[in-house]
């Protein structure tokens, strides 16, 4: 095995290094102060583990075209100043799908530290 980090752990990194993460615990401040809240979780885990108040269910596989305005199939929030906070279970996901809506113009487009495990644990 090599002392390399993979290649998904570089594009990962690469991934963080471009935005600006929000902890667990400032995710009311920024709802308050204007963000959206995707939960990119699938239906399955949203089942068993419970909702997340006030997020809009987008699921990963329809992230681009729901944010791209110029998509055809954007939702009505979609802008490109748009702060985007994305929840996925552990926050892995969600890192990748922030840096690929940067990619597409979303540039206040960040992800939730930790995902929703940790948004849960932090408000039991």
């Amino acid at each position: 095995m090599s002392d390399e980090p993979s290649r998904i752990d570089v594009k990962l990194a690469s991934a963080r290094n471009r935005i600006d993460r929000v902890a667990p615990g400032d995710l009311a401040a920024e709802v308050a102060a204007g963000a959206v809240v995707v939960d990119l979780r699938p239906d399955a885990n949203r089942a068993e583990e419970g909702e997340l108040p006030g997020a809009v269910v987008i699921e990963r596989i329809h992230l681009e075209w729901r944010f791209d305005r110029t998509s055809g199939a954007a939702i009505p929030e979609a802008s490109d100043d748009l702060r985007v906070i994305l929840v996925c279970n552990e926050g892995y996901a969600s890192s990748l799908a922030a840096a690929d809506l940067q990619d597409l113009g979303i540039h206040r487009a960040t992800d939730l530290i930790g995902g929703y495990r940790a948004w849960k644990a932090a408000n039991p």
